[in-house]
């Protein structure tokens, strides 16, 4: 059966495995497990992406290598590892993330997830379960990134805050600037990072890339562990600036976490936000003004429509920048250091 297992990215490092099937009823997964599950009941996800990176399409009765993780996407799911055995899961994301659906979008009520049957864990020859998580070091002490940070942060989840890290590292290139891009939060699907590729990044990572199947429900030490050790990776590419994306929205649990995160605020010098509609660009704005925050500059999908941006820019002092502005190399003229951020650095120092 080992040949006619399909692969999901986020097991492209595993090699050698035995199927555990003893491991089952007494082990309860926890994040990064590796699993082999056959598919029950096709749902949401009739493809997965695959060890390579291309699509793979399920079956019914297929058999695939997955992970087991967390998943937060608010115009989909909310799934979690559970907390109790079962042989019944679903799967949370196109990566090859594998859990239990809590929450549902009405949008995605009618279909449902597709539903897995656990067929037992992978191990290797000793019998320990295999985790696709690296070791990564704690992070004992907070240290500054060599080059500038530019936050990319959105209002909500689809408000555009990869197209502006995308476009705003081709702005940078543009300006004969070296500008890489790291994805730091969300759920492994690599759309994003070979997006922000195309956009001529240097160099582009994320979570998934330290085996993360996701960073929903990680606390702050792991957090941050993850970030400090993304930074050291990207700064291997000799970068002057770093596009770091955080998913979801500013109220969400680790984004609102990190935001508020007296070490992690320290470690950027700009902030951009992203927003899908007038209204949020202003909710958005007033949110991270409570949090001491100042962008440099508002953008996302509602830059798309004139008229929504008519309806902001009497309301706001930051510039509101539409893709066209984001890729060319006067978009360097926007980064100057905010009084928050200046505050910070000094207090810091």
């Amino acid at each position: 059966m080992k040949d006619k297992i399909k692969k999901a990215i986020i097991c492209k490092e595993i090699g050698d495995f035995q199927i555990n099937e003893h491991l089952s009823r007494n082990t309860l997964p926890k994040a990064g497990d590796v699993g082999i599950f056959k598919v029950k009941q096709l749902g949401k996800h009739k493809t997965l992406q695959g060890a390579h990176g291309r699509n793979v399409t399920l079956f019914e009765g297929d058999y695939f290598m997955g992970a087991f993780g967390n998943r937060y996407a608010t115009v989909v799911f909310r799934g979690e590892v559970p907390v109790a055995f079962r042989m019944e899961y679903h799967i949370l994301g196109k990566g090859g993330v594998v859990g239990v659906v809590k929450q549902t979008h009405a949008n995605a009520e009618d279909i449902g997830p597709t539903t897995v049957e656990f067929v037992g864990f992978a191990s290797d020859h000793e019998g320990q379960i295999l985790n696709t998580k690296h070791k990564i070091l704690p992070a004992k002490e907070f240290v500054r990134p060599p080059f500038k940070v530019i936050l990319s942060v959105g209002s909500s989840m689809d408000s555009g805050k990869t197209t502006t890290a995308g476009f705003l590292v081709r702005g940078l290139q543009n300006a004969g600037k070296r500008a890489s891009y790291v994805k730091f939060t969300g759920t492994v699907f690599t759309k994003d990072k070979d997006f922000v590729a195309s956009c001529d990044a240097d160099h582009v990572l994320d979570f998934s890339d330290v085996g993360f199947p996701s960073t929903f429900l990680c606390d702050k030490p792991e957090l941050m562990a993850l970030y400090n050790h993304l930074m050291r990776q990207v700064a291997k590419a000799d970068p002057e600036y770093v596009v770091v994306e955080i998913a979801d929205g500013l109220l969400q649990r680790e984004t609102h976490l990190l935001l508020t995160d007296p070490d992690f605020r320290r470690s950027f010098d700009y902030i951009i936000l992203s927003t899908g509609d007038s209204l949020g660009a202003l909710g958005g704005l007033d949110v991270l003004e409570k949090m001491g925050l100042t962008p440099f500059a508002i953008s996302g999908i509602f830059t798309a429509s004139p008229m929504l941006v008519d309806e902001v820019r009497p309301s706001v002092s930051q510039p509101i920048l539409n893709l066209d502005d984001l890729k060319e190399e006067a978009v360097l003229n926007h980064l100057r250091p905010s009084h928050h951020q200046s505050s910070l650095l000094a207090k810091a120092g």
